[in-house]
């Protein structure tokens, strides 16, 4: 597999993965309509949940950088660091993102922001002391190819059409069960009384599936900026280098968040990626085995 059909595969299937949640999304509408037997709270419910994801749409790198604690730099303040970034958005064609350092000692980084013109690099001290000049240059390429690649506005969509799903079923389970409106089982025909059962359970697990296409689109995204950074330095070899490095480090980071855990280059849950099936499942990064294998053979 080349560089190339390695990005366009994940492409398709990312785009794959986006396509089905939308129509997922309208089915739990339709459901929850069928149940309330009403129209007007679901469209209340999705109106509500773009209102607040407004929010989170325009301030969603503030809101990240303040939950890792990172700190800006100038070009002074670190000149290895900011030249690296600097020359890879020349290569790249990118405007300079503003680039902050994040006061842990895990060796890690995360890219962050609506768009190129807004957007943010973040390294931790910890990857800065364990990675040399081509290491480094890998990681900073495969963050700069999320945000070349339009990842990070993917992935607030992503957060909102979970949020969407979020709250259709907190209005669902809130008018269900005080009172709100009549459901459809109280028709008294055994048909009626076999979907809405259907439909309970199915708004019951919808989070969770909502969750599981979320990850999915994750681990994605992150074989896509592997292969786009990659192919920005020319050098494979560096960031597998650096992957190996990252996940062989057993440092913990004292902010790690469930919320933001997807938007860092390596899980900063460590020694929690390969316990079980179960927690691979719900895992927002691929194997780093995996990522570092598939690397080496983009080499060859």
């Amino acid at each position: 597999m080349t560089l190339y059909t390695q990005a366009d595969s994940n492409i398709r299937k990312t785009w794959l993965y986006l396509g089905g949640f939308f129509i997922f999304i309208i089915f739990i509408g339709w459901v929850i309509s069928y149940y309330l037997d009403s129209y007007a709270i679901l469209v209340i419910a999705v109106i509500w949940s773009v209102l607040t994801s407004f929010f989170s749409y325009w301030y969603s790198d503030k809101i990240v950088l303040a939950l890792a604690h990172a700190q800006p730099i100038e070009k002074p303040d670190n000149l290895e660091l900011y030249r690296a970034v600097e020359n890879l958005c020349i290569t790249a064609g990118l405007p300079l993102p503003k680039i902050y350092i994040i006061p842990e000692n895990q060796p890690n980084a995360f890219a962050a922001g609506r768009d190129p013109q807004h957007a943010i690099v973040a390294v931790t001290q910890g990857l800065l002391e364990i990675l040399d000049k081509p290491e480094l240059e890998g990681v900073i390429a495969h963050e700069l190819s999320h945000i070349g690649n339009k990842d990070t506005l993917l992935q607030t969509m992503i957060v909102v059409l979970v949020g969407i799903v979020v709250l259709l079923t907190d209005f669902f389970f809130r008018f269900s069960f005080f009172g709100g409106l009549r459901r459809r089982n109280d028709r008294n025909n055994q048909l009626g009384a076999i979907l809405a059962a259907i439909s309970l359970i199915f708004v019951i697990l919808a989070p969770l599936l909502a969750q599981l296409i979320k990850l999915a689109i994750s681990r994605k995204r992150e074989f896509l900026a592997d292969a786009s950074g990659a192919l920005l330095t020319r050098y494979p070899e560096g960031l597998a280098l650096a992957l190996e490095k990252i996940s062989q480090d057993p440092t913990p980071m004292r902010y790690a968040n469930n919320s933001t855990a997807h938007l860092y280059i390596s899980s900063p849950f460590k020694g929690k990626e390969s316990q079980s099936w179960l927690v691979k499942l719900f895992s927002t990064h691929p194997p780093v085995e995996e990522r570092i294998r598939i690397l080496r053979e983009m080499s060859i």
